[in-house]
């Protein structure tokens, strides 16, 4: 089991540069984060080398999170906006060692019919993921439920697959977070079986609440138990709030036997 620390959700007492030395004092080999943009390539490629951490995973430029966009892929009136964000997210992939990013559909724009916010998606998605294979990395996009975020376009497994077969791309792969779907859908050792050759990522958190396994409903030794016995050999990235201290609450591992 590779786990990979996310350094939006743990070692958040700490400032985000100072959370990698943390990641790596707790024995996790990989980090992953939401955005990279408001720091230089550099600085962030400094940490993972002085750390010897792999940086698994980030995001595509995705509006204005503050101000609560989630994404802009279905935007049709943003594609410029979009574009260029792949441009800029290769940069720092390349710099950083990344070979996958992941896209963050969005949110239904207001006033935009479902259909066209749909075929934009797609369209976007298909210039995104061409642009990726050139450079050598693998685009992903995640379904993300609709309770934490009201009208995100992209829900659930099925959606995701359809929408990977209307790029027609062969670099187009599934992000399967087990608290979102979870939420959103169930049966989550079978769904990941089913579609195992399109999941390049896998993360996790407890449900309810996000927090760490073992805080909630998911029986996550089981699941961990049949990544295993299905040849699941990608990262699984731990995205969930602790409940106090990131620190103590990585006492998860060890009763998970990881």
């Amino acid at each position: 089991m590779k786990l990979a620390a996310n350094l939006t959700m743990l070692f958040n007492e700490a400032d985000f540069l100072d959370r990698f030395e943390k990641a790596a004092r707790a024995g996790f080999r990989g980090v992953e984060f939401l955005f990279p943009y408001a720091y230089p390539a550099e600085a962030i490629a400094e940490k993972l080398d002085r750390h010897r951490l792999e940086l698994v995973l980030h995001n595509l430029p995705a509006g204005d999170w503050g101000a609560g966009e989630r994404g802009i892929a279905c935007h049709p009136a943003r594609r410029a906006e979009f574009e260029a964000g792949v441009g800029r997210a290769i940069e720092y992939a390349r710099a950083l060692g990344v070979k996958q990013l992941n896209c963050l559909a969005g949110i239904q724009p207001r006033g935009v019919d479902p259909d066209k916010a749909q075929a934009v998606l797609v369209a976007n998605l298909r210039f995104a993921a061409a642009r990726l294979k050139e450079a050598g990395i693998a685009l992903l996009i995640e379904p993300i439920n609709t309770v934490d975020i009201p009208g995100f376009v992209l829900h659930g497994t099925r959606q995701a697959l359809e929408l990977i077969r209307a790029t027609g791309s062969d670099n187009l792969f599934l992000q399967y977070d087990i608290y979102h779907m979870q939420r959103m859908e169930g049966d989550l050792a079978a769904t990941i079986t089913a579609n195992l050759p399109l999941i390049r990522h896998i993360q996790l958190a407890d449900n309810p609440g996000r927090g760490e396994p073992g805080t909630g409903e998911i029986n996550y030794r089981y699941l961990f138990e049949h990544l295993d016995a299905i040849g699941y050999t990608g990262w699984v990235g731990c995205e969930y709030k602790p409940r106090t201290t990131t620190a103590e609450g990585l006492e998860w591992l060890a009763s998970h036997n990881i």
